[in-house]
């Protein structure tokens, strides 16, 4: 058997540095990487020092030319954002990868390690890697500075009701709180018959302006004041001022309703009484159980005012009260309550206890009143009430006394109220004291109708004893542990000493 000998395996052959000497493989520019890098240095252009500018008040980055956008660290984000700080210089190279080195997060420095490519010498292509240094500066952004600055802004929403009791205005301001319709007003200034909001921008205005038209029966005028005018780009700069005005109807007021809008509700009676204010005027007739809610459009066709303000209820006490089971009401009636209990009632004023005058009335009451119990109502037959519907009515149709809500311990219910609302930061210059009364008389509508607080985020007062039932041992509603909230606060997440880190 012969043997043949293989061929040799060819060896990739070496040649020498053409500046140094080593022996290197054969590349296209006869050099070794060191003699390479000493040579052409393809980082050349790219800044290694950089400035980032950062809003401590939003948290937010600087990305040029005027967008600010929020960024954690260490984040893809962050890391977009430092690179097109650097896109304009790396016109000429090959970005390879790109990547954080841990720096301290109170440094005001964040370092980038970048890998780059570049065909340099005859087609030799050199990698290379180097660190960016991003400083930090501080810059307040355009829309921090101008909420800092508070009287810099392009619309205002106005919002005004022109009656004596606010409760139609703390109901609105809870159902802005839980929207969070507040957040984008650069102020909010509060002044005797209503709420200013201050905006930057008409959008947020007009937001506002769609919110409130939905929640609460109002009017709106728009109106425009010129600033300035560049007659070479043809721009206009206004200031835009959005006016509602809310229906001067409040709960528990009594009206008088004309006699073509009465007619059309059903044929109802024209003193009612109103246990509601929503979207809508929610009324209810005490002779009848006959309810209707009128909107804001109705309301503005056929305007009525109300009768009687709370401070001029009346406190009585229940002498009889008979049930009234079977009413019938005549073709055309509307929708009645089911909620309510119609009875007949006969009241005695706690101010005239000395005597023998009582009063006979028709009330919606009658699953509350028992005899004994404490009632508020408003007595017509000793009041002078000017309004021009009551007056063209037939005075037997008129009744002695409407009653309007049963009337508990005021001390009490407060002393046991384990609940809180949260309020809005307004500017309160120029104003009294606000109205501890009326807040009360608020918080005492919310624990007695259900239906007007659904919509409203009620807190626990960690501070009161909890309350299990919906009444007491009086029979004065409350409100159960089920529909509050935890009013959880920055130090509940982080505790005390995180609180006062992140605060500073």
């Amino acid at each position: 058997m012969e043997y043949v000998e293989a061929p040799p395996i060819a060896s990739e052959g070496s040649i020498l540095c053409c500046t140094c000497g080593v022996g290197i493989p054969p590349n296209p520019a006869n050099m070794c990487v060191a003699c390479l890098r000493t040579t052409v240095d393809i980082s050349e252009g790219i800044p290694k020092s950089v400035t980032a500018l950062f809003c401590k008040q939003c948290e937010r980055y600087l990305q040029p030319p005027a967008t600010w956008i929020q960024c954690a660290l260490e984040s893809r984000e962050l890391l977009a954002l430092c690179l097109k700080k650097l896109k304009a210089a790396m016109t000429k190279v090959r970005l390879i990868d790109a990547g954080f080195l841990w720096t301290e997060p109170h440094s005001k420095r964040i370092k980038l390690k970048v890998t780059i490519q570049k065909e340099v010498m005859n087609g030799a292509i050199l990698q290379q890697v180097f660190v960016v240094e991003f400083t930090i500066q501080y810059q307040m952004c355009d829309d921090c500075h101008r909420v800092e600055a508070k009287d810099f802004w392009k619309a205002v929403v106005q919002v005004r009701q022109k009656t004596s009791h606010k409760k139609t205005f703390y109901y609105l301001e809870q159902l802005i709180l839980k929207h969070k319709l507040h957040t984008n007003a650069l102020n909010i200034k509060e002044i005797h018959d209503g709420i200013d909001f201050y905006y930057a921008t008409k959008q947020h205005a007009l937001k506002m302006t769609d919110f409130l038209q939905c929640t609460v029966p109002c009017r709106s005028k728009t109106s425009q004041r010129l600033i300035s005018h560049d007659i070479h780009s043809n721009t206009f700069n206004y200031k835009s001022t959005y006016s509602l005005e809310i229906v001067p109807i409040c709960k528990d007021n009594v009206v008088c309703l004309p006699p073509r809008l009465a007619q059309s509700l059903g044929n109802m009676g024209q003193v009612c009484v109103c246990v509601r204010v929503t979207s809508a005027i929610h009324l209810i007739d005490p002779r009848t159980l006959q309810i209707a809610e009128v909107d804001g459009g109705t309301y503005w066709r056929y305007p009525f005012n109300s009768l009687c303000s709370p401070r001029q209820l009346e406190e009585f006490l229940v002498m009889d009260t008979e049930i009234i089971k079977d009413l019938h009401l005549g073709a055309g009636a509307g929708f009645r309550s089911t909620k309510h209990t119609l009875a007949d009632v006969w009241v005695q004023k706690t101010s005239e206890l000395d005597t023998s005058q009582q009063y006979h009335c028709r009330t919606f009451l009658g699953h509350l009143l028992n005899i004994g119990d404490l009632v508020l109502g408003f007595d017509f037959a000793n009041s002078n009430v000017n309004d021009d519907y009551l007056d063209k009515m037939n005075p037997n149709h008129l009744p002695d006394v409407v009653l309007i809500k049963k009337s508990y311990d005021r001390n009490k219910r407060a002393r046991r109220r384990n609940w809180k609302l949260k309020e809005m930061e307004r500017d309160r210059e120029g104003l009294d004291v606000v109205d501890e009364r009326q807040y009360t008389d608020f918080l005492e509508d919310l624990e007695e109708d259900e239906a007007l607080r659904k919509n409203i985020n009620i807190f626990r007062d960690t501070s009161r004893p909890p309350v299990e039932s919906d009444t007491d041992d009086e029979g004065a509603p409350c409100i159960s542990l089920m529909e509050m909230l935890e009013d959880m606060t920055l130090a509940d997440a982080t505790g005390g000493e995180g609180a006062d880190m992140m605060t500073e």
